[in-house]
């Protein structure tokens, strides 16, 4: 994992519109490239002694080639916008890391139990909808496999069965509140959550299609 950090020190008169630009406009375009997993823009707690304000926007990305990608491919079109919007009022430098560890501690208001069988399951899908890695536990659904027909022909989803053949696998997170609302936003309008026994015994939530057969 990559990190590709802007900092930039805007003047003070074109601070506001320039946040403004870059929250509505330049980074939803740059995630739209498709290349990076999502970006977190901070503001420098520091008094410039040049004037200005500083910020640094972080773009995560999963490897060193889709961001050489990035400046091949995008990057001069992007930066093009700022340079004609904001022309000497501003200073910007940029610097590549690699990440080399992540350490989570679990939040204590984590109380939900979810059973992900899909995409929730892939490390750069859960850093992307909860900005961190799950530690998950393996369990079963019986009774249910994945359907034949999927959503919008890409995404799996389930079909409960009377076949006791038919189990499972999965990952059981625990989840909080807002993560589980995160969740449910990443599965979107197509995918409604209800609640399984798994053969552990444990209640989880589980996604599945809203045309699915129950």
């Amino acid at each position: 994992m990559f990190i590709y950090n802007v900092t930039t020190n805007i003047e003070e008169s074109a601070q506001d519109q320039w946040v403004r630009w870059m929250k509505e406009k330049h980074i939803p375009n740059v995630l739209s490239t498709g290349k990076f997993i999502d970006a977190k823009m901070s503001k420098v707690l520091v008094e410039e002694d040049l004037g200005g304000v500083t910020y640094s926007v972080q773009f995560r990305v999963e490897s060193k080639a889709l961001l050489e990608r990035y400046y091949q491919e995008d990057a001069p079109r992007l930066r093009q916008e700022a340079n004609t919007l904001f022309a000497g009022r501003f200073v910007s430098f940029r610097t590549e890391l690699e990440v080399v560890d992540e350490q989570h501690v679990m939040r204590p208001s984590a109380t939900y139990q979810l059973f992900a069988y899909g995409t929730l399951q892939e490390k750069a899908v859960q850093l992307g909808v909860f900005s961190r890695l799950l530690t998950g536990a393996d369990d079963f659904l019986s009774h249910h496999k994945i359907a034949v027909q999927k959503v919008a022909n890409r995404y799996p989803t389930l079909e409960q069965t009377n076949n006791d053949q038919d189990v499972l696998r999965g990952k059981v997170y625990t989840l909080n509140p807002e993560e589980l609302a995160q969740a449910d936003r990443y599965e979107g309008e197509a995918y409604e959550r209800m609640e399984v026994t798994l053969v552990s015994g444990n209640k989880a939530w589980v996604y599945t299609a809203k045309n699915s057969k129950k």
